[in-house]
C-alpha cells in the first residue's frame, strides 16, 4: 500500500508541474494564430487579371519578335558575387539566401546582370535576345503604383560590336511601338548619356570618386524637388554649394538635337572629351530616331541619370503623363492614385560582360526593360472602368442539349471538336437545363452554342446558336468545325 501511495503522490506532483507549465504558456491562448495572406510586396492574380496580363505579354513579345529577337532563360538565383557591386546604392535591395551547402546565393535583382554572366560564361559575342521573368527587390512596396518585391521584367537587349547608335535607336523604337500599341495614353521618352553626365560632373568640380554617388542623387530628380536633391548632395554627399549649383544649371536643360549642338559649343563641356563624345553620339542618335519617326516622343534631358553603376553610354526612360485614380478600397493618404511615372528604361552597358570574362573581354550591349507591373496597374484600372467585359477563357463553343439523356452525344461531339482543334466546353451534368447552359455562355463570354436534340441527331445536323444575337442556324455535322472557325476568327 505504501508503495502505491508513493507512486500516487509522484504522479500528482508531475500533473501539478504540467498544469503549472500550461499556466505559464497561457494554455490555448498561447497558440499561434495563422493568418492567410500573401507576403509583403507580393500578390495573387485572379483569372481576369491574368487575362489582362497575358494580353500585355502578347503585345510585348510580338514586338520583340518583330525586331528579330530570340529568347533565353536563366536561374532565379545567382551566386551572390555575381550580383555584388553592379547596382550602386540599390545593392542593399538584393535578397540574400541562407547558405545552402557552401554557396552564397542571392535572388536576381534584374535580368541584365544574369544576361551578362550568361554571355561571358558561354563566350557569346553577338545576340539579340528578349527575356521575360520574375525578379526580386527588398523595396518598400506601393501596390497600386505597380511597385512590388516580386515582379516581372520584360527585357530586350542587343549584344555585339556594331556601328554607333544604330542598335540604341532600335531599342527606343521598340519602346515607342509597345507604348503606342498598349494605348496607355500620352508618354515621352527621356534620353541622356552617362559620358555627358560624367563630363558635366567633371566640369562642375565633382571629385572623380563621387561621380557614381552623385549620379544616384541626380537620379532622384523625377521624385524630388531640386532643392531637396541639392540638400542631399551638400549635406549627405559632401559637395560644396557652388558645385551643386553648377550641376543645377545643367540638369534643368531639355531639348533635342538642337540641345546637343548647343552643348557642343558650351565653353566648359566642349573642353571635356567624354562629354563631347557623348554629345556627338546624341546628335547621331536623333538623326536615326528621325528616320524611325519617333522624335515627337523623345526628349534629350540632362537630369536623367539612372542610378545603376553598369551604364556606360546612352540611357533612356519612358514616362507616362497621366495619373489614374486608385479603386475606392485602395485609396489612402499614401496611394491616392496610380501615379505610374516610369514604365520603361534602359541604356548602353559596354563593360558589364567584361567583368565576368576571365580575360576581361568586352561585349558591347544595349537594352531596354519594360516595366510590366506598372503597365499592368494601368491596364487593370482601365478594365475596372470599361464597359467591355474581360474574357478569362478562349472557349469558342459550348456543346449543349435541349433534351434529357443526351450526355453521350454531347461528349462525342465535344471530343470531335477538340480533335479538330476547336476550343469547346461541355457542362458536367447528365441532364442540364438548356437555360442553364445558355446562361453559362453569357456569363463566361462563350460566343457560340452547338445544340443537340433528338431531331438534330436524326437529321444529321447541329443547331448553332449565336449567344449575342440569339440567331440559330442548322449546320450539317460534317461542316460544323469549319462554320465554328469561320464565326470565331
Amino acid at each position: 500500500i505504501s508503495i502505491n501511495i508513493y507512486f500516487w503522490y509522484k504522479l500528482q506532483r508531475q500533473v501539478a508541474k504540467l498544469l503549472q507549465l500550461k499556466a505559464q504558456l497561457g494554455g490555448d491562448e498561447g497558440k499561434h494564430v495563422f493568418v492567410l495572406k500573401t507576403a509583403k510586396g507580393t500578390r495573387d492574380y485572379n483569372p481576369k487579371q491574368m487575362a489582362i496580363r497575358e494580353k500585355v505579354f502578347n503585345i510585348i513579345i510580338s514586338c520583340f519578335k518583330r525586331h528579330g529577337a530570340e529568347t533565353i532563360d536563366t536561374p532565379v538565383f545567382e551566386l551572390k558575387e555575381t550580383l555584388t557591386g553592379k547596382y550602386g546604392e540599390d545593392s542593399k535591395l538584393i535578397y540574400d539566401l541562407k547558405d545552402q551547402g557552401g554557396e552564397l546565393l542571392s535572388l536576381r535583382y534584374d535580368l541584365t546582370v544574369p544576361f551578362a554572366r550568361y554571355l561571358a560564361m558561354n563566350k557569346i559575342t553577338n545576340i539579340k535576345r528578349y527575356h521575360i521573368a520574375k525578379v526580386y527587390r527588398r523595396d518598400n512596396p506601393a501596390m497600386t503604383r505597380g511597385r512590388y518585391r516580386e515582379f516581372y521584367q520584360c527585357d530586350f537587349d542587343i549584344a555585339g560590336q556594331y556601328d554607333a547608335m544604330i542598335p540604341d535607336a532600335e531599342c527606343l523604337k521598340i519602346v515607342y511601338e509597345i507604348l503606342n500599341e498598349l494605348d496607355l495614353g500620352d508618354f515621352h521618352i527621356k534620353v541622356n548619356d552617362r559620358r555627358i553626365l560624367d563630363g558635366m560632373f567633371a566640369v562642375c568640380g565633382v571629385p572623380d570618386e563621387k561621380f557614381r554617388t552623385i549620379c544616384s542623387t541626380v537620379d532622384k530628380l523625377d521624385k524630388m524637388a531640386w532643392e531637396d536633391v541639392k540638400k542631399e548632395m551638400v549635406n549627405e554627399k559632401g559637395l560644396s554649394e557652388d558645385v551643386a549649383d553648377r550641376i543645377g544649371e545643367y540638369v534643368s536643360m531639355q531639348g533635342g538635337q538642337d540641345l546637343a549642338e548647343r552643348l557642343l559649343q558650351d565653353p566648359k563641356l566642349s573642353q571635356n572629351k567624354q562629354a563631347c563624345a557623348g554629345l556627338t553620339d546624341m546628335k547621331l542618335l536623333f538623326s536615326y530616331l528621325e528616320l524611325f519617326q519617333v522624335t515627337d516622343k523623345v526628349v534629350f534631358d540632362l537630369s536623367l541619370a539612372r542610378g545603376l553603376d553598369y551604364y556606360t553610354g546612352v540611357i533612356y526612360e519612358a514616362i507616362l503623363s497621366q495619373t489614374i485614380p486608385a479603386p475606392a478600397e485602395q485609396n489612402g493618404a499614401d496611394e491616392a492614385g496610380v501615379s505610374v511615372g516610369s514604365v520603361a528604361g534602359g541604356g548602353r552597358y559596354d563593360g558589364l560582360v567584361g567583368m565576368f570574362d576571365p580575360k576581361g573581354r568586352k561585349v558591347p550591349c544595349v537594352g531596354v526593360s519594360i516595366g510590366i507591373e506598372r503597365i499592368f496597374s494601368i491596364m487593370e484600372q482601365k478594365a475596372e472602368t470599361s464597359s467591355e467585359k474581360v474574357r478569362t477563357t478562349e472557349t469558342q463553343v459550348l456543346v449543349a442539349s435541349a433534351q434529357k439523356n443526351l450526355l453521350e452525344e454531347r461528349l462525342k461531339l465535344t471530343s470531335e471538336l477538340w480533335n479538330a482543334g476547336v476550343k469547346a466546353e461541355v457542362l458536367y451534368k447528365k441532364n442540364p437545363k438548356l437555360l442553364s447552359q445558355l446562361q453559362h455562355c453569357e456569363e463566361t463570354g462563350i460566343p457560340l452554342v452547338a445544340i443537340l436534340g433528338e431531331q438534330e441527331l436524326k437529321d444529321g445536323v447541329v443547331k448553332l446558336r449565336n449567344v449575342a444575337s440569339r440567331e440559330e442556324v442548322d449546320v450539317p455535322r460534317a461542316d460544323l468545325v469549319d462554320e465554328i472557325k469561320k464565326r470565331t476568327l
